[in-house]
């Protein structure tokens, strides 16, 4: 910050002066508050607060080239991005703004780490301003962890693409497809040698979104990559840039975690203490039925159930009973109708489909009921 020149005594004296004159007349004077000026960072791991709950960093790992980044009141922009890595490999930086602890710099006033069952929504808003001069992915990071780790990469890491532009993919292959949050996304599964790393990229741009963060950590929990034990630690907004990516920006990022567990026992769905599935198939070649059982083996009643599982590999529902089962492949949900909602202590509700399959049959390998794991 540049020093302001000394005024000259005469005017030092004039000014005692006249707040003398006003103190007599009870005048009260107040300054009018001036704008929080922009903050350009160009230290490699450099950071600054934005809002008093948020966390702008640079980021700059994968390159020795310069990267800035300059932080406004809602957001941040990459104000120079410099270089360029091998679009095969991993990109040269991840500027970005997060709620929650990375590395052990840790968001004000953030209440994660927080354990996945005890986080009843994590609603985000983030809105993205992109360029076409550049390779990149516009990826809003989820970082789960066994642990309430503050201090390093996590267990499991959930990346949503919003938008990718140029030769680039996600960690791993192709598993499928997935319906969360009410959009249709590929889902791409890996490893990137520290953790594991599961996909959902957009078919198309998404410049501007509102959604809940726990419809991607359940599907990830659905699909066996975490458990409702576990902790989320992260939740970061930004970009991973291959080639150039001035110009990018976080217009604006909001990121919420409400927690308090269950909530009240029979409220619409809150989970259950515990419960069993019991999964009975009758397999013949290029199909099977199967009748799924819930029991709750818990004290209190569920009510509103919704029971997740993964379907393996080259298996579709064609007609389903009891339930509304979607989507048809894949990770998917079945919802009670309106006269099985309920699942009292000690009690079981039961449903059934029809599907086809390909290759060797195998069952899913585990169930989620309104979000806690089935023995």
């Amino acid at each position: 910050m540049r020093s302001s020149p000394h005024r000259p005594r005469t005017a030092r004296a004039l000014f005692g002066a006249l707040l003398a004159v006003l103190a007599t007349l009870g005048t009260l004077v107040v300054a009018a508050p001036t704008a929080q000026a922009d903050t350009t960072i160009c230290e490699q791991y450099g950071s600054t607060v934005i809002q008093g709950r948020y966390v702008v960093q640079n980021n700059r790992w994968g390159t020795s080239a310069t990267q800035c980044v300059t932080a406004t009141d809602t957001g941040f922009r990459v104000s120079q991005a410099d270089g360029s890595v091998p679009t095969n490999g991993a990109p040269k930086a991840y500027p970005s703004v997060f709620n929650g602890c990375h590395y052990t710099n840790c968001s004000p006033g953030t209440n994660l780490p927080a354990q996945i069952s005890g986080i009843t929504s994590a609603p985000s808003s983030i809105s993205y301003g992109y360029v076409g001069d550049a390779v990149y992915n516009a990826s809003y990071d989820i970082w789960l962890d066994p642990t309430p780790r503050t201090d390093g990469v996590n267990r499991t890491e959930i990346m949503i693409w919003f938008n990718k532009v140029g030769p680039i993919q996600p960690i791993g292959s192709q598993s499928g497809t997935a319906t969360v949050g009410g959009r249709t996304w590929q889902v791409w599964t890996g490893n990137n040698g520290s953790n594991d790393v599961i996909s959902f990229v957009a078919p198309s741009a998404i410049t501007s979104w509102s959604f809940d963060v726990m419809d991607f950590v359940r599907q990830t929990v659905s699909r066996g990559m975490a458990q409702n034990t576990w902790y989320l630690t992260s939740v970061q907004a930004g970009f991973e840039p291959w080639q150039n990516g001035a110009g990018l920006a976080v217009n604006s990022f909001s990121s919420t975690v409400n927690t308090g567990g269950a909530g009240d026992p029979g409220g619409p769905g809150a989970p259950a203490a515990s419960c069993r599935v019991t999964y009975a198939t009758n397999v013949w070649e290029g199909g099977f039925t199967a009748n799924v059982t819930i029991a709750n083996t818990g004290s209190s009643t569920v009510d509103a159930w919704k029971l997740a599982f993964a379907l393996p590999s080259g298996q579709r529902i064609t007609q389903a009973w009891n339930a509304t089962v979607s989507p048809s492949s894949g990770a998917v949900t079945a919802s009670a109708l309106a006269h099985n909602g309920q699942i009292a202590p000690g009690g079981s509700q039961t449903f059934g489909f029809q599907a086809t399959h390909s290759g060797t049959f195998a069952q899913p390998a585990g169930f989620s009921l309104n979000g806690t794991s089935c023995a």
